[in-house]
C-alpha cells in the first residue's frame, strides 16, 4: 500500500512456455512423394503488418498468401480484440497468388551459370492498394508490383455484318464475298495496289473487328517494375530495406551496396571489405540489416563470428565500424572446426531495434547494442551435434544456412534444426522456455521434455546460456536424427504469435 489507496504491483515473472498448435500447411507432400528441387522453398517473409506472407523457392518463383480471418467482421483483428470482441478463430491464410520472379541465365563473360533460386524477399511499403515487394536470386534485384486490375475482355470477335457496330467500325450491309486463306479477294475489280483504292461498297468481310469492354472481375498482376543488376561480383545473400521507405541495401561476400528504389542503373557501394590481395581474405559477409527505425544504421555479420554496426552519417564509404560485436574465443577449444561453426549465418534486429539475434552453426545470440562485451544470452541448438562435426563436414551438412527470427514482443527467438525440427527459446530474464516442435500437422510429436536451464553467470552482467534438448542425435522417440531434412527458413509473424516455416516444397504454420 502507498498512500492507503495504490497498490504496488509485484515484479512479473516471466511468461509461461506458449503451446504450439498446427494451424495450416501449404503444399504438403503425400507419403513417398517425391519432392522436385524447383519446388522447395528458398525463403519465407511477412509484410509489417502481418496481413500477407511471400515465399520464394528454387525454381524463381514468389507466391504470395493473405489473410482471411482479419476480414470475417470488416473489422481488423487488433481493433476486435480492443473491443474485447471474442475471437476463436487463429490466423488463416489463403493463396493469393504466384509469378515467376527470376529465371535461369548465363553468364558467357564468366562462363557461370546464375540459377534462378530466391534467395532473399523483403516486403516494401504498400501505395494505393498495390503491394510492393524486392526479391533476389543470386546476381539480380527485381522490384515488384502487384495490383488488382480490371479484366478486359474481347466480348465479340466475328461481327455480324448485318448489323452496325458501337466502336466506330464499318457495319456491312450486303452478304459476305468469298475470300482467299491471306484475306485477300478473288475478285480484283478493286485495285488493291493503286493508288486510288477504296473500300468495297460493304467493307471488308475477311475484316475481324474485336470489341473489347472492361468486366466487373479483377486479376491480380505482378508487374517488374525495375531490376537492379551487375553490381555484385558474388552471390547475393541480403536484401533489407530502409525505414525510410526511398532505400536499400544488398549484400554479397565482400560488398555491401546501398540502392534507391526508384534508380536501378545506380548504386553506391558502402561496405568493402575485399583485401588488395584475395589471398589476404579472412573473412566474408554473411548477412547484413538496416535497423527498424534509424535509417542511418545498419548491422552486418561475417564469417568469423563478429557483427558490425555502422552508422551511414560517418563517412560515404564505412570501413570502420561504430560497434563490434564479437564473443571473445575459450582459451583452448580451438579446432579445426572452430572458424566454420563460428560463422554467421543470418542476424535480424529485435522489432524496437534495441536487440540483434544471430545464428551461428551451433547457437543463437542474442545481443544487446548498448553492451558490445558479448551476448546477453547464448541458446544452445546444434550443442549435441559437437562430436560428428567430421561427419558433418564430409557431407557439407556443417555449411547448412539456418535463418532466425524474434517475436513481435521480443519475449521469445526461433531458429530450425535437422529432421525438420525448429526451436523455441524464451529470452525474457528468468525464462526457462525451450521448446522442440516438428514441422507436421503433430509438431508437438518430438517435443524432448527437457527444461532450458541456466548454466552460469559472468560478471556482474548475468549472460545466461540456456541449453534445449541436448540428445545426442536421437529424439524422444528414439529415431536418428535426419540431416537430409533441415528447416532452414522461418519468420514470426510481426504482431502474434504465430510462426511459418518451410520444410522441403511444404509452408507450415503454427499458432500459440
Amino acid at each position: 500500500m502507498n498512500g492507503g489507496d495504490e497498490l504496488v504491483a509485484a515484479p512479473a515473472g516471466p511468461p509461461q512456455p506458449l503451446d504450439w498448435k498446427f494451424s495450416q500447411v501449404f503444399g504438403e507432400r503425400t507419403a513417398g512423394e517425391e519432392v522436385q528441387e524447383v519446388d522447395i522453398i528458398s525463403a519465407i517473409e511477412f509484410d509489417k503488418t502481418g496481413d500477407h506472407l511471400a515465399t520464394g523457392d528454387r525454381g524463381g518463383r514468389v507466391v504470395l498468401f493473405e489473410r482471411t480471418d482479419t476480414k470475417d467482421h470488416g473489422v481488423p483483428r487488433r481493433d476486435l480484440e480492443r473491443m474485447e470482441y471474442p475471437i476463436g478463430r487463429h490466423p488463416e491464410f489463403r493463396y493469393k497468388t504466384e509469378f515467376q520472379s527470376h529465371e535461369p541465365e548465363f553468364d558467357y563473360l564468366k562462363s557461370l551459370e546464375i540459377e534462378e533460386k530466391i534467395n532473399k524477399i523483403r516486403w516494401c511499403q504498400t501505395a494505393n492498394g498495390a503491394l510492393f515487394l524486392l526479391s533476389t536470386n543470386d546476381k539480380t534485384i527485381k522490384f515488384w508490383k502487384v495490383q488488382e486490375k480490371k479484366v478486359k475482355k474481347i466480348s465479340d470477335m466475328n461481327l455480324d455484318p448485318s448489323k452496325a457496330v458501337g466502336n466506330g467500325s464499318i457495319a456491312s450491309s450486303s452478304s459476305p464475298k468469298h475470300c482467299l486463306a491471306n484475306g485477300g479477294s478473288p475478285d480484283r475489280s478493286y485495285n488493291y495496289l493503286g493508288n486510288d483504292f477504296s473500300f468495297p461498297p460493304g467493307g471488308l468481310p475477311s475484316l475481324h473487328l474485336p470489341v473489347v469492354v472492361t468486366s466487373q472481375e479483377t486479376n491480380l498482376v505482378a508487374r517488374c517494375r525495375r531490376v537492379y543488376a551487375h553490381a555484385h561480383d558474388y552471390h547475393i545473400n541480403s536484401v533489407s530495406n530502409n525505414s525510410d521507405g526511398e532505400t536499400f541495401i544488398s549484400a554479397d561476400d565482400l560488398r555491401i551496396n546501398l540502392w534507391n528504389l526508384e534508380i536501378s542503373n545506380q548504386s553506391f557501394n558502402i561496405v568493402d571489405v575485399k583485401p588488395a590481395n584475395m589471398e589476404d581474405l579472412t573473412e566474408v559477409i554473411t548477412s547484413a540489416e538496416f535497423h527498424p527505425t534509424h535509417c542511418n544504421t545498419l548491422a552486418y555479420s561475417s564469417s568469423k563470428g563478429s557483427i558490425r554496426v555502422i552508422d551511414l552519417r560517418q563517412s560515404a564509404l564505412c570501413d570502420s565500424h561504430a560497434k563490434l560485436f564479437e564473443e571473445p574465443e575459450a582459451p583452448g577449444s580451438r579446432s579445426f572446426f572452430t572458424e566454420i561453426i563460428a560463422s554467421i549465418s543470418d542476424i535480424k534486429f529485435a522489432r524496437d531495434g534495441r536487440y540483434i539475434l544471430s545464428r551461428d552453426y551451433m547457437t543463437l545470440k542474442l545481443w544487446d547494442i548498448n553492451m558490445d562485451s558479448g551476448p546477453v544470452a547464448t541458446f544452445q541448438v546444434h550443442e549435441y551435434l559437437r562430436p560428428k562435426l567430421c561427419d558433418l563436414y564430409e557431407n557439407d551438412s556443417i555449411f547448412d544456412k539456418f535463418e532466425c527470427c524474434l517475436s513481435g514482443d521480443g519475449l521469445r527467438v526461433a531458429t530450425g534444426s535437422y529432421s525438420n525440427l525448429f526451436r523455441v527459446f524464451g529470452c525474457a530474464p528468468g525464462s526457462t522456455e525451450a521448446t522442440t516442435l516438428e514441422a507436421s500437422k503433430n509438431p508437438m510429436r518430438r517435443q524432448v521434455q527437457t527444461p532450458s536451464r541456466p548454466s552460469r553467470s559472468l560478471s556482474s552482467i548475468t549472460r545466461v546460456v540456456r541449453r534445449g534438448a541436448e540428445n545426442p542425435g536421437v529424439d524422444a522417440n528414439g529415431n536418428a536424427f535426419d540431416f537430409t531434412t533441415k528447416l532452414l527458413h522461418l519468420a514470426w509473424h510481426p504482431t502474434e504469435n504465430s510462426i511459418a516455416c518451410a520444410a522441403a516444397n511444404s509452408l507450415y504454420m503454427y499458432y500459440a
